[in-house]
């Protein structure tokens, strides 16, 4: 299933795609997708919805795809080829981070330059939703804990990230870098996360474009490892990493996101999102 939240910020109804490509509305069924909803019981149920019986709507917005997103948890330095263009050593365990819920939006919402931002970076990933508590948990179970997979624009600040005392989440949890979705797409349909490819463009120039079987850290060993230091909850997110391309490793010099910039980028089976820069 491809579960989503549509309509204006703030007052998202949740959704689903069916099989022509229509959206239609679930607010009859569900409250939001979010909390119960993702996980094995919730999703049987929709599931076993007739579609056809369900209003069609028409989209005017995306919203985020999960709502009430308790921790926001992301993958550092996980494709080898993007830790080489950074200049950083493969990690020998992943590296662990966090970007403010607040940084969530849409998946078409304006991307805001921070005020004092002079490189504010792309980062195309694979997200991974929750769908129950995940505590101690082996690698060999950890893909029964997951809802299912979302694209994710990891938005970055650098100077902030790197060169400002402190962690890596000061330079990632700016409002609008975190655009979720369009959809949630439930893990029945991704029978192997680690097969899929993904790539962005920055005002139609391929800037990344990979797959996710190079992760240093696949999202069953991720899964598995956060919850050896975690519960994970339902509806919490893990972004899992990047691929080579960021404007960060561009040579002769970085090049960063300016006021008008368009992006597109999209994972296979889990669709695309187009984002335009704005100054925030």
């Amino acid at each position: 299933m491809k579960l989503l939240r549509y309509g204006p910020k703030g007052q998202e109804k949740p959704g689903i795609l069916d099989a022509d490509g229509k959206v239609r509305d679930l607010s009859a069924h569900v409250a939001d997708i979010a909390g119960d909803v993702l996980g094995d019981d919730g999703l049987a149920k929709i599931a076993a919805l007739d579609l056809s019986t369900l209003p069609e709507v028409e989209i005017d917005r995306y919203g985020p795809c999960v709502s009430g997103v308790g921790k926001f948890i992301c993958i550092g330095l996980n494709y080898s080829d993007h830790a080489a263009e950074s200049g950083l050593p493969v990690p020998s365990e992943p590296v662990i981070f966090s970007k403010a819920t607040s940084a969530i939006c849409g998946p078409n919402d304006n991307i805001e330059i921070p005020r004092g931002s002079t490189a504010t970076d792309w980062e195309v990933e694979l997200g991974v939703v929750i769908g129950k508590e995940a505590k101690y948990i082996d690698e060999a179970d950890a893909l029964d804990y997951v809802a299912g997979y979302c694209v994710i624009n990891d938005i970055s600040e650098r100077d902030f990230q790197i060169k400002r005392e402190g962690q890596w989440t000061k330079g990632k949890s700016a409002d609008t870098f975190g655009p979720i979705g369009p959809w949630l797409v439930t893990r029945d349909e991704v029978p192997d996360p680690q097969a899929l490819s993904i790539y962005l463009d920055v005002n139609d120039k391929r800037m990344q474009d990979g797959s996710t079987n190079t992760m240093v850290y696949g999202v069953a060993n991720v899964v598995a490892y956060l919850s050896q230091f975690m519960s994970l909850q339902p509806g919490d997110i893990i972004s899992t990493g990047t691929p080579p391309g960021v404007g960060l490793g561009m040579k002769p010099a970085p090049v960063y996101l300016k006021a008008g910039d368009k992006m597109e980028l999209g994972i296979n089976g889990l669709g695309k999102q187009n984002q335009t820069v704005v100054q925030g």
